[in-house]
């Protein structure tokens, strides 16, 4: 069966001698699609199965705030210190933490939580390099796929406290941002610890983003909030689960069928609708 015509590309052969010459295309690396047809259909019930048990293990776990940072920091650093703390201070409001469940800021999280007597979730993820899970999980969901674990991390969490991190900590933090400005979830508090850590990408978006290109609104920086303070940061949290207004910049609500949160947790939004070109 040829993939080509199936998606409605045109089948070139690009296939001209070694590919090495100039001139010469050799895609074939990218392009074939053949021998992988039949697993990637069946995979479509193991990402299924990925939904199905996050679902259902984390659908009674409520009020949960989702933890992030690097999975290298170690248990002498002062910010795993912090994050035992945090997590301990929310398990004692009867808050739940989800973590990615490796170690570093993760493993300080579930720490914090397990040690306090709460509920401490490791959303564990399947790399290239084995992740250990850390042991102090009382809910433990292991992922293949980043996306399943992502939706999880979103929907069942009513805040994100985010600690300092690398690529996979920006990747979640700018992620929970688009979403909220985009109004695709329900805002919910974005919080990061560590001024010292995060206070020159702050600047950076101030100048840049803002300021110099304009690539951002002029109230987008209120979607978050940045403190050294594990306190406060609780403080936020159990202010927003009692309704109140906790973020300076803040949205109304999504009205009508737009404003409809689906199954996975963001909304429905308005489908965008095609308009007809005409040919001259």
């Amino acid at each position: 069966m040829n993939r080509n015509h199936i998606s409605g590309r045109p089948n070139h052969n690009h296939n001209h001698g070694n590919g090495n010459g100039h001139g010469e295309k050799n895609y074939d690396r990218y392009c074939s699609f053949e021998p992988s047809m039949g697993s990637e259909a069946w995979r479509i019930f193991r990402i299924v199965g990925e939904f199905v048990e996050g679902f259902e293990t984390l659908a009674e776990i409520c009020p949960a705030v989702t933890i992030f940072g690097s999975a290298r920091t170690q248990p002498g650093d002062p910010f795993y210190k912090a994050a035992v703390e945090c997590a301990a201070l929310l398990a004692k409001e009867d808050i739940a933490v989800l973590t990615g469940g490796g170690p570093g800021i993760m493993e300080a999280a579930n720490k914090g939580a397990y040690e306090a007597g709460g509920i401490s979730v490791g959303l564990n993820i399947s790399l290239h390099m084995e992740q250990k899970p850390n042991p102090y999980q009382t809910h433990e969901l292991n992922f293949n796929y980043f996306f399943c674990r992502k939706v999880m991390f979103v929907k069942y969490a009513q805040a994100f406290v985010i600690f300092p991190g690398g690529f996979g900590t920006m990747d979640e933090f700018f992620e929970s941002l688009t979403l909220i400005q985009t109004q695709k979830i329900e805002q919910f508090p974005v919080i990061c610890y560590g001024t010292e850590y995060w206070g020159g990408l702050v600047d950076w978006i101030k100048k840049n983003m803002r300021d110099q290109f304009a690539t951002i609104g002029k109230d987008d920086l209120g979607l978050f909030r940045v403190t050294d303070d594990v306190e406060e940061i609780v403080s936020i949290i159990k202010a927003q689960l009692a309704g109140e207004s906790v973020m300076e910049t803040t949205y109304p609500k999504v009205a009508g069928a737009a404003g409809v949160q689906t199954a996975e947790g963001t909304r429905s939004g308005i489908h965008p609708h095609r308009k007809e070109r005409k040919r001259d």
